[in-house]
């Protein structure tokens, strides 16, 4: 492999690949695989199938974010879930390692090391859980190197102008970046192997390659496949409450870094009201925050004249959004946005794909070291570009003296991973005018039983209280930066849902935190979902909160059993025994609701557990359009 570099070298057979693979590196391997869509799957399942065949070859795969075609967990689900997943996922080839290590069926030669895993699949899958690596993103490369990778391999997109000459590391520069830079200063070896995919868009600038940097590439059509496209979520008005308190953190002329999922496209969507609509979105704070309790600094309501310049980790959907209603436009050196990965809907892709070359330039796709830390030879521009920076980052949990818990429980278990949340809250008090948004429900619902996510105390954390900072819930924002336990533990309780307020004041009192005469203010006592819901329902009334702004791939039948299905998932079983009861009971269904009922295979139950699960969701769709009523 020390040899001058002149291929790649062209494979149409993943098998050739893997057996041309061995015959360069041995049959010990080593491979790095990207994160997300990132990963070669045809290229990691052959090298998995020669290792499964040939107890001699030692197969190591140092990865993250897995990404797997969902099942579902209770039957319920599964019928939901199932043809769903046939329509948006068909094609997907599944990773061969996944589904080993959830049979427990791993062969004993072959190791998988994770770094991070989509949030809550790994959880009792014990093999898993026992070879994570707990690791900021910005490390990971520094482990391959230690781990002696030999083989990187990755998916990447080939320029329609110029044949073979040029290719994309498209969605993942992230580590593959930093690993070439690695290889060229001679501090590691490796094969960089191809995978070409039609579907991935061909971004330009660091991400854009000499094929030459290749050493072997696997194209074909018996290769080719349909990227992994999660559907957008529904948005929730608990989303959309810290949605808008999060949105009045940012300043016209800063810097933004988006999360995943239904809360970043609930700030995505509560930006675009401040910025074309402006009057609306300061009606809706203003409901939020009837007492006027957002600190100082941190109630931005106008709408952007010189708008946001993106700095993310992720580049998530939200900032094309943002793009097109003139949010994000605030160009440094020619760019937009930086990001180290992308991960979306199969639109998002098309939409990046659609964009004119002129566009798509400036969305820089670059190496995670450049995007999630400043210290550098570039140090000084990266400062100057990152003015007024918001870094939003989504939490499971906080403590009441200001610790964050994000990646995993108490007993040791990951639900995801720290990935690059530590680097940007480290990095909002690197940047002068920087600051670090956590965001989190105040309260969730499990099976009937309502906890709170803000805890006195809890046996993990992800963000250590010495580097607190703000916290957001639906009930307002809490600016902890600098401030005494006390005035720490009085700020998390004006956040934290009411009925839990109580227990956590007296835990605070009995360890001598906070002064036995303090009493909450009368403003942070209706700190309530009902609250909430009277708080913005004018405002989705009006179409201004709707629970998909920017479209989905769910059918309108589908869009009517989420929020029942959602019912179901957070009731005890008293409560769905309450519901079947009046399914049961229910009149002869609507044509909604039997449109729902086919859509779940339940519209013609066939025995007793049929006709239960058909009640269970009549009933459900009843309780939920109750709910509305009385909103």
């Amino acid at each position: 492999m020390n040899g001058e570099r002149g291929g790649p070298v062209l494979f149409d057979d993943p098998n050739r690949l893997a057996e041309a693979i061995v015959g360069r590196v041995g049959k010990k391997i080593v491979l790095g695989l990207p994160i997300g869509i990132g990963k070669a799957n045809h290229v990691a399942n052959a090298l998995f199938a020669r290792a499964a065949a040939d107890a001699a070859i030692e197969l190591h795969i140092f990865t993250g974010l897995t990404l797997e075609t969902p099942r579902g967990k209770s039957l319920i689900e599964q019928r939901f879930i199932k043809p769903l997943a046939e329509r948006l996922f068909a094609g997907y080839p599944d990773l061969a390692y996944a589904l080993a290590l959830r049979g427990n069926r791993l062969p004993p030669n072959v190791h998988v090391n994770e770094f991070y895993f989509q949030a809550g699949t790994r959880l009792g899958v014990a093999a898993a859980q026992r070879d994570y690596i707990s690791a900021n993103y910005t490390h990971v490369v520094s482990y391959l190197r230690e781990r002696g990778v030999n083989v990187v391999a990755q998916l990447v997109a080939k320029d329609p102008r110029d044949g073979q000459a040029r290719l994309s590391l498209s969605s993942n520069p992230d580590l593959t970046l930093d690993a070439l830079a690695s290889r060229k200063r001679g501090e590691v070896d490796f094969l960089l192997v191809g995978q070409v995919n039609s579907e991935l868009p061909f971004m330009l600038g660091d991400a854009d390659l000499a094929a030459g940097e290749f050493d072997f590439l696997l194209e074909g059509p018996q290769t080719d496949f349909p990227l992994f496209g999660a559907p957008r979520e529904p948005i929730g008005l608990t989303e959309y409450a810290i949605a808008c308190n999060a949105a009045r953190t940012v300043a016209d002329g800063g810097t933004l870094q988006l999360g995943i999922g239904a809360l970043g496209d609930a700030i995505t969507q509560a930006l675009i009201l401040r910025h074309r609509s402006n009057a609306e979105f300061i009606r809706i704070v203003e409901r939020l925050d009837v007492a006027e309790r957002a600190p100082a600094g941190l109630r931005e309501s106008e709408s952007f004249d010189i708008g946001l310049h993106g700095l993310s980790e992720m580049l998530v959907e939200g900032f094309l959004d943002l793009y097109a209603a003139g949010v994000l436009k605030r160009e440094v050196d020619g760019v937009l946005l930086a990001a180290a990965f992308f991960l979306g809907s199969r639109a998002f892709y098309r939409a990046l794909r659609e964009l004119p070359a002129s566009e798509r330039t400036k969305l820089r796709m670059t190496s995670i070291s450049f995007v999630n830390q400043l210290y550098g030879d570039d140090e000084r521009a990266k400062r100057q570009a990152r003015v007024k920076a918001r870094f939003m980052n989504n939490a499971m949990m906080a403590t009441l003296l200001g610790a964050v818990i994000s990646d995993g429980l108490e007993n040791g278990q990951v639900v995801s991973g720290v990935g690059g949340q530590y680097n940007f809250v480290a990095q909002s008090f690197a940047l002068e005018g920087a600051r670090s948004i956590i965001m989190l429900p105040a309260a969730r619902s499990i099976a009937g039983r309502v906890t709170s996510n803000i805890r006195w105390s809890y046996g993990h954390v992800t963000i250590p209280r010495h580097l607190r900072d703000v916290v957001v819930t639906e009930y307002g924002i809490a600016d902890l930066r600098g401030k005494s336990d006390r005035d720490v533990i009085a700020a998390m309780l004006a956040i934290a849902d009411s009925r839990f307020q109580g227990d956590l004041l007296a835990r605070a009192k009995r360890a001598g935190k906070i002064e036995p005469s303090f009493a909450l203010p009368s403003a942070c006592r209706d700190n309530t979902p009902p609250r909430i819901a009277r708080a913005l329902a004018p405002a989705r009334d009006k179409g201004l909160l709707p629970r998909f702004p920017f479209g989905t791939d769910f059918t309108e039948v589908e869009q009517r059993l989420l929020p029942a299905l959602a019912l179901l998932r957070a009731s005890s079983p008293l409560a769905r025994a309450g519901f079947a009861v009046r399914g049961m009971l229910s009149p002869p269904p609507s044509q909604a609701t039997r449109e729902c009922l086919a859509r779940m295979g339940l519209e013609q139950p066939s025995g007793a557990r049929e006709r239960i699960y058909a009640a269970l969701v009549q009933g459900a769709l009843a309780a939920v359009a109750s709910r509305k009523a009385d909103l």
